[in-house]
């Protein structure tokens, strides 16, 4: 019977190391606790202000400060930094990496990811399991982390070939303690997918309200906007940064989305030139019935 004890309470993760301990890396190290699946958090960041924070807050129990002597013997890394930030990252890490610490990212982009596992981590790519929790929120930073953020919300993962099942199924384990639910996609396949479904939105968010900004009567027109401008703009608030990141790293997939958005509102363009109203309800019906079908599943 004590043995048993002695299982249950040993955590599933001895030591854990996060680089970018904002809502991602910081929701995800709260989980874990909240699960008592971790014994020690690390946290490494570009900002002592909010690694401090991340302390404070109980995210992190250490604020990492040599790199070598904390991934050396580390369980789990997770690479929680904008897309753009995770080559050096791996570069730095990869000397010292330990043979049983996995890696794996809350990237939103997964081709680049995978692209620089190859060239930085060479012959310890099989321990990188790239990931991407579909959990984000407009807030950023260490205050705006809470444990329930993975809970119910997608994880996907997109194995490499040299993954081992054993890898693959303790990132998996992870994110799943963090009340996540997991699948599995290819890079490609998740690259294309979520340039039509969250990197396009995010694109005309942001070219709205840009747009909208730069205008002499601004501020008469934000005075009036109501609900729908609240909803369809709401994630412009999002980390500039970030999305800079995200648009460049998945440039091909999400041109060819917004080519097909572009050709979608020239459509609408030509009929309402025409006074064409059967063409504009047909587009407006039919976009209904998905949009209605979607939020009921």
């Amino acid at each position: 019977m004590s043995d048993q004890l002695d299982m249950e309470s040993t955590p599933h993760f001895k030591k854990i190391v996060i680089f970018g301990v904002g809502l991602i890396g910081g929701a995800f190290a709260l989980a874990l606790r909240k699960a008592n699946a971790v014994g020690e958090v690390v946290g490494f960041g570009r900002s002592l202000e909010t690694l401090q924070q991340a302390q404070q807050l109980a995210i992190i129990d250490r604020i990492g400060q040599d790199i070598a002597a904390e991934v050396c013997d580390a369980d789990f890394i997770l690479l929680a930094t904008p897309v753009g930030q995770m080559a050096e990252l791996m570069a730095r890490i990869a000397p010292h990496l330990g043979s049983h610490t996995l890696i794996t990212d809350g990237g939103s982009t997964k081709g680049d990811v995978v692209r620089e596992v190859y060239v930085q981590l060479g012959s310890k790519a099989a321990q990188f399991v790239p990931a991407h929790p579909i959990a984000g929120a407009e807030q950023s930073g260490a205050a705006a982390a809470r444990a329930d953020l993975y809970v119910g919300k997608k994880v996907v993962l997109t194995p490499l070939p040299e993954n081992s099942t054993d890898a693959i199924a303790r990132v998996r384990q992870a994110w799943e303690l963090c009340g996540a639910v997991v699948s599995e996609l290819t890079p490609a396949q998740h690259d294309e997918i979520f340039a039509a479904v969250s990197h396009l939105p995010h694109l005309l968010s942001f070219a709205l309200v840009h747009d909208l900004a730069q205008r002499d009567n601004r501020d008469q027109l934000l005075s009036f906007a109501a609900s729908g401008f609240r909803d369809f703009t709401r994630i412009a608030a999002s980390s500039p940064e970030m999305w800079r990141d995200i648009c460049l790293a998945n440039r091909d997939a999400l041109l060819h989305e917004l080519l097909q958005y572009a050709n979608e509102l020239h459509g609408l363009f030509q009929a309402l030139e025409q006074r064409d109203a059967d063409k504009l309800e047909q587009a407006f019906r039919s976009a209904r019935e998905v949009r209605s079908a979607w939020t009921e599943k």
